[in-house]
């Protein structure tokens, strides 16, 4: 038994070392916020380039809510759970809105992304700039 120790702990080093390998999160695919807005990003090119299209489900305009295309890209070079950005051309409103984040790999296995944006109105002159973003 003393001889047979050596062998299962490094059995179990190698078999324990597969669940211990670096989950890679990718931007690539369809993603849903907890307020019910899709976004589909297209592959992300080996520039870290990427589009994609976002259809939100929160909006204060009086106008039908369209799909919206998205342009964006990711941390270079490639990292398990990447920085990224990327900008939103509101098809159905006067407004622009950008998004900056990180793709994260939580405890157990699911894609995360979590991000901050800020949204850009349209202003007709500049007294009501500071009402816009």
């Amino acid at each position: 038994m003393v001889q047979a120790t050596p062998l299962l702990l490094v059995l179990f080093l190698a078999l324990g070392a597969q669940g211990l390998a670096v989950k890679k999160c990718k931007l690539t695919g369809h993603w849903r916020n907890d307020l019910g807005s899709n976004m589909t990003i297209s592959e992300v090119k080996e520039n870290g380039d990427f589009t994609g299209k976002y259809l939100t489900a929160v909006a204060v305009s009086p106008l039908k809510i369209v799909e919206s295309p998205l342009l964006g890209s990711q941390q270079l070079p490639y990292r398990s759970q990447p920085t990224f950005g990327f900008t939103v051309h509101w098809n159905f409103s006067d407004s622009i809105s950008v998004f900056t984040g990180q793709c994260f790999v939580d405890e157990v296995g699911k894609e995360v992304l979590k991000t901050m944006w800020l949204l850009r109105l349209h202003s007709k002159q500049l007294a009501d700039d500071w009402k816009a973003t």
